[in-house]
């Protein structure tokens, strides 16, 4: 049987699509998968799976950070360097018939060593503009999928394929979401999450304004690890983590969330009114990029972080905003898992 393997991580952005097109091979019985990845997050998302997992240490840009920053990026030639053998044993322990890379620093040094060994790699890139690690690897690559229209033309060999889009967050029912998280018959839902591992402007803005907000709405709050605090809002739930998001989305009348590429798909895909966050300081403005170009098409509203205070009225304008209803039923975006799927048949077909 041909062998499939994947990379990509560092954040949950670089690995959730990843796991959608390995539900989908091994849901067919159509080839093996295995992935690469570091100790982080791909580690503990990808374990679930029961697949083959190989563990390689990785360099990271490290953006802004002072003197301690600069000292960190010096390293990364040497480290790049070390992660490429470690890649070079992964793939040559696997021998994979292909390489599907999702991005991230985890998956640069796996998409070098494979180039080495003449192993054809896919990538997809899920944002407006081209991450570093895609970027360094595009040319070591058959085909880079991207999501937006837009970004395939800034690659030489770039492939608009749409974003990928795991099953289970467009099966989910509301009456389902509405029994599994007790909410209250009658209650309009705001969801409000910040990514994997919280956001806190995000969520002392919710909690500034809980009173007005829970007068409003049922209020399911997806605030991160250790960050649920006391309270007596009888119409506010806190989550560290909701594993089936397709639940959480299907409950939701609103979402107030960041926005990473994946998350403004899922939620287009399923006609979400959103209030986008994009997140500062941290990224290249890639966030920012997403929210603004489908606000353009008057898709979403985006609030920056500095503007927090104004949450309760966004959320209320977006809920009563009948035009943004009307675009988002319009609006047809592709899943690119079948096109991606496609594509990797008849690479390893041959």
């Amino acid at each position: 049987m041909k062998k499939i393997l994947f990379t990509g991580g560092g954040s949950a952005g670089h690995v959730l699509p990843n796991l959608a097109l390995i539900e989908d091979l091994l849901s067919t019985g159509e080839a093996d998968v295995c992935y690469i990845g570091t100790n982080g997050i791909e580690k503990q998302l990808v374990s679930e799976w029961k697949i083959p997992y190989f563990q390689i240490e990785c360099p990271k840009l490290v953006r802004g950070g002072g003197w301690k920053g600069l000292k960190q990026n010096l390293k990364i030639p040497i480290t790049l360097r070390r992660a490429e053998k470690q890649a070079l044993k992964g793939l040559q322990t696997f021998q994979p018939d292909l390489v599907f890379s999702k991005g991230g620093y985890v998956a640069l040094p796996v998409v070098r060593a494979a180039k080495k060994l003449h192993i054809p790699c896919f990538a997809h890139e899920s944002d407006l503009s081209v991450g570093l690690a895609n970027r360094l690897s595009a040319n070591n690559c058959l085909r880079v999928f991207t999501s937006f229209p837009e970004t395939a033309k800034k690659l030489r060999n770039g492939y608009y394929s749409g974003s990928i889009i795991r099953r289970e967050i467009l099966s989910a029912s509301k009456a389902d979401a509405r029994k599994k998280f007790d909410i209250p018959f009658g209650e309009k839902v705001l969801l409000v999450f910040g990514g994997g591992s919280g956001s806190a402007c995000i969520n002392d803005a919710i909690r500034k304004h809980l009173k007005i907000l829970t007068d409003r709405y049922f209020v399911m709050h997806v605030c991160g690890k250790n960050n649920i605090v006391q309270s007596n809002f009888e119409n506010y739930r806190q989550y560290e983590f909701i594993s089936d998001m397709g639940l959480a989305y299907a409950a939701a009348d609103v979402v107030v969330s960041r926005a990473g590429s994946g998350t403004v798909f899922e939620l287009l895909a399923l006609k979400k009114p959103a209030i986008f966050v994009p997140l500062e300081g941290q990224t290249r403005g890639d966030q920012a990029q997403n929210a603004a170009y489908f606000e353009q098409k008057g898709l979403c509203k985006v609030l920056p972080q500095s503007r927090l205070d104004e949450l309760p009225k966004i959320i209320e304008n977006t809920l009563l905003d009948d035009g943004l209803r009307l675009r988002l039923i319009d609006v047809n975006l592709p899943r690119g898992n079948e096109l991606i799927l496609r594509e990797i048949r008849k690479v390893i077909a041959k």
